[in-house]
């Protein structure tokens, strides 16, 4: 069980298909008083249109909702999942939630997997209706960015989602 003397902020991203909403959801079970919120929420509409103002009225939601997230004292733990593929979108979520944070420790996580474990994900999604064929090559081309974001990398190649979670529960509890 975690530390319950401490909250925490926990910052889960990574490309599309590599787990991250199944992963968040093992560890807002594992995580007392815990909240689990998705940013692809937020982006949740038809047509899915990305314009200059979509991106603003997506971004100011995420802070809107993590904010009072992190202001209620009823919630511990704040479990957020996100594509934030490039530093400057980590950058911003956080430069929206700083002034809540308080004394609550951030931990910026990003979960990331071998191409071929990536595939066999997203194929399985495909296979279920839950994914189109489309996002084979648009979530391999995302991998590569990962990679220079200054996080915690969990590669979750071989682990099952609750492995992964219990992994970032250690990483939370050092």
């Amino acid at each position: 069980m975690a530390n319950t003397t401490s909250r925490n902020c926990i910052l889960i991203n990574g490309t599309m298909g590599i787990g991250k909403t199944t992963v968040c959801r093992e560890l807002m079970q594992l995580l007392p008083q815990s909240v689990f919120l998705d940013g692809d929420w937020c982006w949740y509409s038809h047509p899915f249109t990305v314009t200059d103002r979509t991106k603003q009225v997506v971004m100011e939601n995420i802070g809107f909702m993590l904010q009072n997230f992190l202001q209620c004292p009823d919630y511990q733990n704040i479990i957020f999942c996100w594509v934030m593929d490039h530093q400057e979108i980590l950058d911003e979520v956080i430069s929206r939630i700083q002034p809540s944070l308080g004394n609550t420790k951030l931990h910026c996580i990003t979960l990331t997997a071998d191409a071929d474990s990536l595939l066999c994900r997203l194929n399985k999604d495909i296979e279920n209706s839950v994914r189109s064929a489309d996002i084979l090559e648009r979530s391999l081309n995302r991998l590569p960015l990962y990679d220079c974001l200054p996080t915690h990398h969990l590669d979750t190649s071989i682990l099952t989602p609750h492995q992964a979670a219990k992994k970032i529960l250690n990483l939370i509890e050092q």
